[in-house]
């Protein structure tokens, strides 16, 4: 697991995770800054101790080695793999006359890059400090005074947090920029330095021969860094800009809990009173269960124990009981004596825990759409990332066409590639070998609604004669992958780890086009996914079939013990009529074997086939489902439930 992506929404809460994960950033450039300083020091002493040549080698070779590029996310794409094991064959080359190449490049990039983040670090801590401060003083003034001050004292801290805020927001984009770009700041001088080295050589010649093929290929292993790195930072600057416009709509980070600071009364035995402690807050909805952790920024990050109490209710606490202000009464669950009396930062942070309990979910649908592509041999066609491209298409819906840019999948409610499938064609990218990710993907998009299968077949299909005019469009595979990675799929929440999975989005979009005939030509005899839990197919026999008409079977009371157990949430589990652990309207089962039917209450599949409400039979061995609007029965074994 590399660097965790530091989430703009975080800024906001500025909760501990999230101070964690800035100081790994921090630490890292600190190593990166250690690295370059020593890289240069032992540059120039390989230049100016030539008695001690063969030392000053090893001792540069060693160290340029076993540093190792530290990446944001979970995985490596191959051209970040390649550069990281390219550092180490370098390190077995004779080093000299390195200064203008090698050493001030990598001094330069440590001077200006990474002395500008401990800059914004100076300030972002400066602005924690000032913000924090007045916030403490701001909630414990007294709500007796006059309004107008107040109101000027309100304004004042509101001041204080946005400039907090922005500060956070750069320094967060600035960290991630910088891990982002030492991958080729700092090996591009390396590789430039590598081009003029071989002329010191007496076998220069021959060296050259044998080390062209590593250099070719590094220089399209950087490029096509450099590019998904130009990609990644417009996203994230979008992203930054999106958030600083409306901060509130970005302040849920999870679906299942809210999070933030607390100030929570703890009260003392007479004559001491009672205090308010500051308490980083999670919010359990579907438990209920409010978690609080004692955190302060400002005494070195150090963690209290956590508390955890069931919610029953909250409401306003008026100031006629309490001198302070946002305040809220918590009733407890497993303490019915006990109230707790918690404080919220401001009127609209009392607004947001008072709306926890909320949630919505909303499904789009994409529409049937056909294509006609002009302009192929332009030269630079595609070449802005994502966006509006020379290339036109003509868009056709029922009978009249429109003219429109390529942008237009930008604004579908939903990408040809599905929210729902995201993660399953990212996986393959990431970890997978390129056999088994061709394999992988091919069976994804046979997954996909056959609307989106039918446009994506077009799309790619003319990214693909794209591709093969590359010599007069100069848009090759890696291009496209580029430009479309984030137009075809994208996820369906707006995360700087959903944009660190951009060079993965590439690589897909690059497997569709370079095996476009493959992909759409038919469909996989397959899944690769099941390929090693399932050696061989059920027989006829296993299915247990009856000749006799039956009617569709409803639960049998005496078969529970045959119940395949899913895991679910308490929330999804029915009682009425099937086991506690078995959901009639949610469950689902995918195809792990064709069937062919031999009776009309059956169902026909193929492999991957999905069924929705699956419940048991009555025929034993068998369930009934739904499959493309028609319900049946489906043999138990030749099924695995989701």
């Amino acid at each position: 697991m590399g660097l965790h992506p530091l989430e703009f929404s975080e800024s906001y809460l500025d909760s501990p995770a999230f101070r964690d994960k800035i100081k790994a950033h921090e630490a890292e450039l600190d190593k990166t800054g250690r690295f370059i300083k020593e890289l240069y020091k032992d540059g120039k002493n390989l230049i100016n101790a030539t008695k001690q040549l063969s030392l000053a080698q090893k001792k540069f070779a060693q160290c340029l080695g076993e540093f190792k590029f530290e990446y944001i996310g979970d995985a490596k794409t191959d051209d970040e793999k390649c550069i990281g094991e390219f550092l180490f064959f370098f390190c077995i080359f004779t080093f000299t006359n390195i200064t203008e190449t090698l050493m001030k490049p990598l001094e330069k990039f440590r001077k200006e890059h990474l002395g500008s983040a401990k800059a914004e670090r100076k300030r972002y801590e400066k602005e924690t400090e000032k913000y924090y401060s007045s916030l403490e003083k701001l909630l414990n003034m007294s709500a007796k005074k006059k309004e107008p001050q107040l109101q000027e004292a309100d304004m004042s801290v509101e001041v204080m947090r946005q400039h907090f805020q922005e500060s956070s927001l750069e320094y967060v984009c600035k960290l991630q920029e910088i891990q982002e770009r030492k991958k080729f700041e700092c090996v591009e001088p390396m590789l430039a330095f590598f081009q003029t080295v071989f002329t010191f050589y007496h076998q220069g010649y021959e060296l050259a021969k044998d080390f062209d093929h590593y250099k070719k290929a590094l220089q399209i292993n950087i490029q096509n860094t450099r590019s998904r790195f130009e990609g990644t930072r417009s996203e994230v600057y979008e992203l930054m800009k999106r958030i600083k416009e409306s901060p509130q709509e970005y302040r849920q980070t999870s679906p299942i809990s809210s999070e933030g600071y607390l100030y929570v009364q703890e009260k003392r035995p007479p004559p001491f009173g009672s205090s308010w402690v500051k308490r980083y807050c999670t919010f359990v909805k579907e438990q209920k269960i409010l978690h609080m952790k004692t955190f302060d920024q400002r005494s070195g990050g150090k963690l209290g124990e956590t508390e955890s109490v069931t919610i029953k209710s909250c409401v306003r606490k008026t100031t006629d009981t309490l001198d302070r202000r946002f305040c809220l009464d918590i009733e407890i669950t497993d303490r019915p004596s006990t109230v707790l009396t918690v404080q919220a930062l401001s009127e609209d942070d009392y607004r947001f825990w008072m709306h926890a309990m909320g949630g919505k979910e909303s499904v789009t649908s994409i529409t049937k759409h056909v294509f006609i592509f002009t302009g192929i041999n332009d030269q630079g066609l595609y070449r802005v990332v994502g966006v509006s491209s020379k290339c036109m298409c003509v868009f056709v819906c029922s009978s009249n066409p429109i003219n429109l840019s390529l942008s237009f999948s930008r604004s579908l409610p939903e990408p040809l590639m599905t929210y729902e499938l995201y993660k399953e064609f990212i996986v393959p990218a990431k970890s997978a070998t390129p056999e088994s990710r061709v394999q992988a993907i091919h069976c994804l998009v046979h997954k996909l609604p056959e609307r989106n299968r039918l446009v994506l077949s077009l799309v790619t299909k003319h990214l693909a004669n794209v591709a093969a005019n590359s010599k007069q469009n100069l848009m090759t595979v890696a291009n496209l992958g580029v430009v479309f990675g984030p137009t075809l799929m994208r996820p369906q929440e707006e995360t700087v780890a959903a944009i660190m999975d951009l060079k993965f989005q590439n690589i897909v979009v690059e497997i569709l086009i370079e095996q476009h005939e493959k992909i759409f030509g038919h469909a996989p005899s397959s899944s690769p996914s099941l390929a090693t839990t399932h050696l061989f197919a059920p027989t006829r026999q296993s299915k247990r079939l009856s000749r006799q008409n039956r009617p569709l079977a409803v639960y049998n009371p005496q078969m529970e013990s045959r119940v395949l157990i899913p895991t679910l949430p308490n929330s999804e589990r029915r009682t009425n009529r099937l086991p506690p652990f078995f959901s009639v309207t949610l469950m689902k089962a995918k195809a792990v074997y064709p069937c062919e039917a031999e009776h009309d209450s059956e169902l026909s599949f193929q492999v991957g086939a999905i069924f929705h409400d699956v419940t048991l039979s009555r025929e034993p061995g068998w369930l009934e489902g739904v499959l493309e609007g028609k319900r049946g029965l489906i043999p138990e074994n030749y099924v695995d439930i989701l």
